[in-house]
């Protein structure tokens, strides 16, 4: 918001107005908490070296330490109801849905050529610059991909009488190297996220990993949401299996507010050996400093690839399946003043900001003009599964037809429904959701 000052020019009466400008930003990070090098990172080089430049703005970082559920809400009462701060963290496939809402206004729409002749673009490849977009507009700024993968517990597995070097082919492998772990005493050998209170990591860590490896996605080639098939079915199985039937998992944790942290803090205790993530994971989860943090992690600490199904089932006939996302940061539509804010998130996503990030937290960055740092894990998780990933629909509809496929797996997992009764109710919420004929059942 602008802030007024008046002053006096010599012995005359008149005002003067000089005009200050205060933004506020707000993303889920906390510096010693949650996505704590975000945070460092904000407010240690961007907002200072951005105020110094730009002495008539000051920034303020608000750290949010709730749950991403928790700030999906907050900003959608806030951009509805003309509120909220100028500047926020955001995931990219919440787009569609706030922009068909309304609590988004495109960069174009909202900036104009500012946007438009931003040299940033040339740096950021169409792909990328999908994760923020919708309906052929740009919505933010991405800071980056992910990908997704088998974290595992070398030192849990050499207990098992496992190889550190473990890759396996399919599901079966990998229920039967749980089994192993659990009876060398491992408490909770497998973590695939499950239940409403993990939200999207429900859905993305776990449902797209698994479904994936059957050969199909949420949706079919041509759009339509899949309520019915033997992949669903085959999916929620496989919760069963490992939560139910034969307790190769930590259940109680997918049922709990604060499940996935406990499910960190059982993969940091060695209460589990076995973590389907993405590579945020292991950046900033089981960073040295974080309250996750995993002893001596390039040591005990391995990752592997998540195995289709059975060899070449998995979609596109892969034998490995990934999936990635994104997340960036928008300008609230509400916002009084649109240009300070787009000159802040420009100097934000800036190749020289987006450099000085990698020094809090290498990751795979939006811009191709700044490099992964010599980080093995990095480079090896990126060249080897980028390409065979895939994406979440680019639809509005998404968000809350992922909030029916958690409440589906959390019935498995929770023993309250069986798997075809559960995927029976899946289906009638998801034709409420879209319409019949935008859904398609394969059984």
């Amino acid at each position: 918001m602008r802030a007024l000052a008046l002053g006096v020019l010599g012995m005359t009466s008149i005002a003067v107005p000089a005009f200050a400008v205060d933004l506020d930003v707000t993303c889920r990070c906390v510096i010693g908490g949650v996505n704590s090098a975000t945070a460092q990172w904000l407010e240690e080089k961007v907002i200072p070296a951005f105020e110094a430049a730009n002495p008539d703005i000051n920034v303020t970082l608000n750290q949010f330490g709730g749950e991403d559920a928790q700030l999906t809400q907050q900003l959608a009462l806030d951009f509805s109801t003309g509120a909220g701060p100028d500047i926020t963290a955001f995931d990219g496939f919440l787009i569609p849905a706030f922009a068909e809402g309304g609590q988004l206004k495109s960069l174009d729409d909202l900036i104009g050529d500012d946007y438009a002749n931003w040299e940033g673009w040339n740096h950021i490849s169409p792909g990328i610059r999908s994760i923020m977009s919708y309906d052929g507009k740009t919505y933010g700024i991405g800071l980056g991909t992910d990908v997704r993968m088998i974290f595992t517990r070398k030192d849990l597995f050499e207990k098992a009488g496992l190889a550190a070097d473990w890759q396996p082919s399919s599901w079966a492998d990998v229920l039967d190297a749980a089994r192993k772990l659990k009876e060398a005493g491992v408490e909770a050998p497998l973590q695939l996220n499950a239940g409403v209170a993990m939200g999207e990591a429900t859905t993305m860590q776990g449902y797209w990993m698994a479904l994936l490896g059957t050969g199909e996605g949420v949706t079919d080639e041509n759009g339509k949401y899949i309520v019915s098939s033997q992949g669903v079915l085959d999916t929620l199985n496989l919760y069963k299996t490992i939560y139910v039937d034969e307790g190769l998992g930590d259940q109680r944790a997918q049922l709990l507010a604060d499940g996935r942290n406990r499910s960190f803090a059982n993969f940091r205790d060695g209460k589990t050996a076995m973590l389907v993530e993405g590579d945020w994971f292991y950046r900033s989860v089981t960073a040295p400093g974080a309250e996750f943090a995993v002893e001596n992690r390039d040591t005990v600490m391995g990752w592997t690839k998540m195995p289709a199904q059975e060899p070449g089932k998995g979609i596109r006939g892969q034998d490995f399946v990934s999936i990635s996302g994104g997340t960036g940061f928008v300008i609230n539509p509400n916002t009084d003043a649109p240009a300070e804010a787009w000159k802040f998130l420009s100097f934000m996503m800036s190749q020289e900001q987006m450099t000085a990030f990698q020094e809090f937290q290498p990751g795979i960055r939006s811009r191709s003009d700044v490099p992964i740092p010599n980080n093995p894990f990095l480079t090896e998780t990126s060249q080897t599964l980028l390409p065979l990933t895939t994406a979440r629909p680019n639809d509005p509809n998404y968000n809350a037809v992922s909030s029916e496929i958690q409440r589906m797996t959390e019935a498995v997992v929770s023993g309250e429904l069986s798997p075809e009764e559960a995927m029976a109710q899946y289906r009638t919420a998801v034709i409420g959701i879209v319409g019949e004929e935008n859904t398609v059942s394969l059984l």
